[in-house]
């Protein structure tokens, strides 16, 4: 189809009917390429660990932090896996030994986003997130499997409830709508009103889903509108924004003060 303007190519990406939710259907089993009888194939096992040893030591901590443990957690963890599933690698820290907590966490967070920006790690084909989790926080998943002792803490089951599609598509696209809008702004050279709004969406999206979780689970609609989401890069797009309105907004190029 050929498209007489960028809002006409947006507006159709953003219509219910043409948002993609396959992805989010369960399958009858565990990813095969990843799983062998009840643990996780060794040689992948192997080499997750030694990714999340890597990271964590480049984070250059002060010896008394260890290494609490490093699970596999997500879809690939779950019967919700798809071809566009990531490996969700969460290096476990217990962040009541760190003398900052909010410090500490946003230096983990800017770690973790460097570190999959300037890396492209794949294990059958499929591309390894790294996140620094706390120890003691609660989290929400379908399946958690631990590396380290290699044994599942949360083994997978299948959800059995029906799944409202529509209601998922519908909210995915509100929300693409309000991305969409920030870019608007931006294309437009409306840095600061595209950087605050690029900011109140994040934080709005980030609530949306923790409130989903804390209700419902992994297969709360909120969760599987996130999913939607990330995986058609609109969550990468909303992020990107922000940088590049913070950026524009703070240079100067040739203005007399």
């Amino acid at each position: 189809m050929v498209y007489d303007t960028w809002k006409q190519y947006l507006e159709e990406l953003a219509d219910p009917e043409n948002i993609d939710v396959a992805s989010l259907v369960q399958k009858d089993s565990l990813n095969p390429d990843f799983w062998e009888g009840q643990g996780l194939n060794p040689l992948i096992a192997d080499r997750l660990y030694k990714i999340a040893k890597a990271f964590f030591e480049s984070l250059r901590l002060d010896s008394n932090i260890k290494l609490k443990d490093v699970i596999l957690t997500g879809s690939l963890a779950s019967y919700s896996w798809s071809e566009l599933s990531d490996i969700d690698l969460h290096i476990l820290i217990d962040f009541e030994q760190l003398s900052d907590f909010e410090l500490y966490q946003d230096y983990f967070r800017q770690k973790s986003i460097n570190w999959n920006r300037t890396h492209d790690i794949r294990i059958r084909g499929y591309e390894v997130e790294v996140y620094v989790q706390d120890s003691n926080e609660a989290h929400y998943a379908k399946g958690i499997y631990s590396i380290s002792k290699d044994k599942w803490l949360l083994t997978p089951s299948k959800y059995n409830k029906q799944i409202d599609f529509d209601s998922v598509k519908r909210k995915t696209s509100t929300l693409m709508v309000q991305i969409d809008d920030v870019y608007e702004y931006y294309a437009d050279k409306k840095y600061s009103q595209a950087l605050d709004m690029a900011e109140a969406l994040m934080e709005k999206i980030k609530k949306y889903r923790r409130i989903g979780l804390e209700d419902e689970g992994v297969y709360s609609i909120e969760n599987l509108v996130f999913k939607v989401l990330r995986r058609n890069d609109y969550l990468k797009k909303l992020s990107s924004l922000k940088i590049l309105s913070y950026d524009k907004k703070m240079s100067i190029n040739g203005e007399h003060s």
